[in-house]
Order: structure tokens, then C-alpha cells, then sequence
């Protein structure tokens, strides 16, 4: 069995920064693509940053210039570092990946969420 741990979310004041982690364990045959998404209470879960195997990331507009993601791919771990935090960045923030499984099945896991809460 995969799975994604994350850590890292807590409390922070407004312009402080936080970092986040995403480590995949189990039978993994391969990571393709590691995102962070956020889902704030009563909207919709959106999209934060992608970053794929080789390292090319892609943010959404209202973080970019703000916040960083970044992976190691031997520990099978994605980072967001989240400088200048804003209170409308509270939320509850997972990872996904793109995994490949035993035997070569792609499967697509998320995370079980950590919260960040921004305080003004």
C-alpha cells in the first residue's frame, strides 16, 4: 500500500512563513508529477503548485513570487516553502502524485491534509 504523509502546517502570523512536506512511502515503482492543492473552508479545492520529475514547477497566480516548491527524488518528497503568508492562505493543504505501482499500474494518491491557519 502507497501513501503521502504530510507535515509541516500549523500556525503562523501574517508575513511569516511556513514549509511544508509530502514524503511517499510503500511499493513505488516511480513518482511522476507532486502537487500541492488547498481547499479553504467553503470553497472549492485549488490548485497551489506542481512539479514534475525533472524539476519544472508551475504555480497558481496567487502564490507565485511567494511561495516554492521544490522535491527530492530519492526521499520520495515534495517541499512548499510558503514565505509571506498571507491570512487568505489559510486552509487545509494536500499533496498528490502520480505514482507508478506494482505491476507498472499508475495510481494517483493524495495526501491526508495538513492546516494552515494565517493569523492577521
Amino acid at each position: 500500500q502507497v501513501q503521502l504523509v504530510e507535515s509541516g502546517g500549523g500556525l503562523v502570523q501574517a508575513g511569516g512563513s511556513l514549509r511544508l512536506s509530502c514524503a511517499a512511502s510503500g511499493s513505488i515503482l516511480g513518482i511522476n508529477d507532486m502537487g500541492w492543492y488547498r481547499q479553504a473552508p467553503g470553497k472549492q479545492r485549488e490548485l497551489v503548485a506542481t512539479i514534475s520529475s525533472g524539476g519544472r514547477a508551475n504555480y497558481a497566480d496567487s502564490v507565485k513570487d511567494r511561495f516554492s516548491i521544490s522535491r527530492d527524488n530519492a526521499k520520495n518528497t515534495a517541499y512548499l516553502q510558503m514565505n509571506s503568508l498571507k491570512p487568505e492562505d489559510t486552509a487545509v493543504y494536500y499533496c498528490k502524485a502520480g505514482m507508478q505501482i506494482p505491476p507498472y499500474r499508475d495510481l494517483e494518491v493524495w495526501g491526508q491534509g495538513t492546516l494552515v491557519t494565517v493569523s492577521s
